[in-house]
């Protein structure tokens, strides 16, 4: 059972990550995270609860758009975004990265940056985002926009380990 508050706070995982990271994580006695699921290629779904598992570390997949309920209810004490490029004025993350820097700043949560694993694409194909488990979830004729990564500004970014 997931405690709510300051008892049951969490780390919270956005982006795939180096495989070094999961190291740290274990070294640093993490026992559970959460872990955003990656859409629309649910490449953190696949992978970086793959990694926990390794390590010994419960993963706790949740839906992209419920990091902000987790902000709410106090269930996170710090947040970690991989990032593909970075430079004293931000970093490109994957997309969601920027929500989780406005979040963290709100609800006064640390958001740090450790690499990716590797760079991802700019922009997906829009059947990504209109097609679901190979059904179709919107009515023929919507377009879809589907940028993968976007700019992190530094005044959301706690830390970045290099």
């Amino acid at each position: 059972m997931v405690k709510e508050g300051v008892m049951g706070r969490k780390i919270l995982l956005q982006g795939v990550f180096k495989l070094t990271f999961f190291d740290e994580l274990k070294r640093r006695g993490v026992k559970e995270a959460y872990v955003l699921e990656g859409r629309p290629t649910l490449e953190s779904a696949k992978t970086t609860t793959k990694e926990l598992l390794k390590q010994g570390i419960t993963p706790i997949l949740i839906s992209d758009n419920m990091a902000g309920f987790l902000f709410y209810k106090k269930m996170l004490k710090e947040v970690w975004v991989s990032y593909q490029l970075a430079d004293d004025n931000g970093a490109v993350c994957r997309i969601g990265g920027l929500v989780m820097g406005i979040l963290g700043k709100k609800h006064h949560i640390p958001v740090n940056l450790y690499p990716a694993k590797e760079k991802s694409r700019l922009m997906g194909d829009q059947k990504e985002i209109l097609f679901f488990n190979g059904k179709r979830v919107a009515p023929k004729n919507t377009p879809g926009y589907v940028p993968l990564v976007e700019w992190l500004p530094r005044k959301y970014i706690s830390k970045r380990v290099n």
